[in-house]
């Protein structure tokens, strides 16, 4: 292996608390000129309140790759388990965060 290999890798540890992972059914993406936030959320058939369950905060650069990225794998596991069926999904419920109106 090379020196420049060896220089590029990145040893990431995964706790185990996050390994679990959190269930989501609802991701909600705003964003600013700076940032890209995507709010995930878990929401329960006949409960009309909902809570967000993680917040990732991206670059505009990062939300891109992470597109990118995603785009890839849908079409890997496409290929391989068949095509996704998005089915009639029902329009998004009303969201109302109780939080002020934005500002700049």
């Amino acid at each position: 292996m090379s020196d420049n290999k060896v220089q590029n890798q990145i040893n990431i540890e995964l706790p185990e608390d996050v390994a679990e992972g959190i269930y989501s059914n609802l991701a909600i993406i705003s964003h600013s000129h700076s940032e890209f936030v995507v709010d995930f959320i878990r929401m329960m058939p006949n409960v009309p309140k909902a809570k967000v369950k993680a917040r990732v905060i991206l670059t505009p650069q990062h939300a891109k790759r992470l597109l990118r990225a995603l785009a890839d794998n849908v079409k890997k596991f496409e290929s391989q388990f068949g095509v996704i069926a998005e089915n009639d999904l029902p329009a998004y419920p009303n969201m109302n965060f109780n939080t002020p109106p934005a500002q700049a």
